[in-house]
């Protein structure tokens, strides 16, 4: 196939095209920034760098033309910074503009893409200590959940062009780095453990079944909302336990959640605040994972 992906330099963008490439696949990567996409990207013939500025349209669009799919990763990280404002206002607009743009290109290319995998993420739902969700699910009332439901709406009208649409409702993504790097390194000074009460739930999801499961929405007929998500979350307390076992490091220390609402604000809830996802339909159509449980998830990426 040939694909193009936004978000390309990013967390899973750049697996995600790694991958691609690996399999033999055509890769039209677009990124603000060229340079940095030529250090981080593999070297390949099959790979296409282009220059975008994803909230605006342009002639990038044109590239979208010819491509069998298109992956759209692009929006700003959700838990790196206080929510002022302008930044909520960010994080919306690099979801919903570019995610807009890209179904406005599809709706102008000849020939036309076959399919959109469009991220969207588990905030959809909003967050309860008790309650389970799955892909048929309401959505929540807080921020990220209109965020989510804002984004996915501008991902649905691709079917006005016939484009086969896949929105993945992503969890947290362990791998080194994102989430989980910034969680090893209290652990690796010995000072380790539950962030918050422990008690709220973290959906997640490695990062490699992640990049299996895009490859299969672009490759296979599944289309609709699928949950990028484990088949086993797990309550916080029980993350930093497997975690601390897996490092050979004590887990003991809890982050007080206000040490956390010092640094990020209304960005906190994300981690403070988690929700119990399900993968039902995932699971259903048939997709294997590498990486059921959280602690094989953790030994794969720390051994």
């Amino acid at each position: 196939m040939k694909v193009a992906v936004t978000g390309s330099t990013g967390f899973v963008g750049s697996r995600l095209v790694e991958r691609l490439l690996a399999e033999n696949h055509q890769v039209v990567a677009f990124t603000r920034n060229v340079s940095s996409a030529e250090r981080v990207l593999p070297k390949s013939e099959n790979l296409e760098i282009v220059a975008y500025s994803p909230k605006e349209a342009g002639d990038w669009q044109s590239k979208i033309a010819g491509c069998d799919g298109v992956v759209n990763l692009a929006g700003e990280p959700i838990a790196e910074n206080r929510w002022t404002p302008e930044l909520k206002k960010t994080l919306l607009e690099s979801r919903t503009l570019t995610t807009q743009n890209v179904v406005n290109a599809i709706a102008q290319a000849t020939p036309k893409p076959t399919v959109l995998v469009n991220a969207s993420a588990i905030g959809f739902y909003g967050t309860s200590e008790t309650a389970s969700f799955d892909e048929n699910s309401a959505s929540g009332q807080d921020f990220l959940a209109e965020v989510c439901r804002a984004w996915e709406a501008e991902a649905n009208k691709v079917k006005e062009s016939g484009t086969r649409l896949v929105i993945l409702r992503i969890g947290i993504v362990l791998e080194n780095g994102g989430a989980l790097g910034k969680m090893l390194a209290p652990f690796k000074m010995f000072a380790g453990g539950p962030i918050g009460s422990g008690k709220q739930w973290f959906s997640w999801i490695h990062r490699e079944d992640l990049v299996s499961l895009i490859i299969r929405a672009l490759t296979s007929g599944m289309e609709g909302v699928y949950n990028a998500t484990a088949p086993t979350p797990v309550k916080m307390a029980e993350l930093t336990n497997t975690l601390g076992q897996v490092m050979n490091r004590p887990s003991w220390l809890p982050v007080p959640g206000f040490a956390l609402e010092a640094m990020l604000g209304d960005g906190a809830i994300v981690v403070l605040e988690g929700q119990q996802v399900l993968p039902k339909r995932t699971l259903e159509s048939g997709f294997e994972y590498a990486y059921p449980t959280v602690k094989q998830a953790l030994e794969a990426i720390l051994k």
